[in-house]
Parts: structure tokens; sequence; C-alpha cells
């Protein structure tokens, strides 16, 4: 479940990218997120871009999209 302040990290780890959820209305398409580090670069990423398991269904390693960092 997506909840405020949950962290995710992409997917590609040759990317450091890290994302904080800042708001987030279930049922909604997006989520509103910012850079997890520095707190800015509001932006708005699509919920299916957030896995909370960074293996797909067949078990093979996620390459694209936002893994769950935080429970």
């Amino acid at each position: 479940m997506i909840a405020k302040d949950q962290l995710y990290r992409f997917a590609d780890p040759r990317e450091p990218i890290r994302i904080r959820i800042t708001a987030y209305t279930p049922g909604d398409a997006r989520a509103h997120v910012v850079d997890a580090v520095t707190g800015k670069r509001p932006r708005q990423i699509l919920v299916k871009n957030l896995h909370s398991s960074p293996t797909t269904k067949t078990g093979a390693r996620r390459r694209s999209g936002y893994i769950r960092e935080t429970p």
C-alpha cells in the first residue's frame, strides 16, 4: 500500500535516484513525490511504476520503475 513518507529507489542500480511520497489518495493514478535527499523537485508519477518487490512475479529483477525501501 502506498502511503505518505514512504521511500522508493529507482530499479536500475546504475541510477542512485530516491524519491519520497508526499501525497497520495487511494484510487488515484498518480502520487506526488519529491527527491528523498533534498526534498526538492516536486512532481507526480504514475502509481503503476511503484513496486513493493524488487523482483517480478516470474522472479526476474525489475529494470524499471521504483522499488519501495521503507515498510
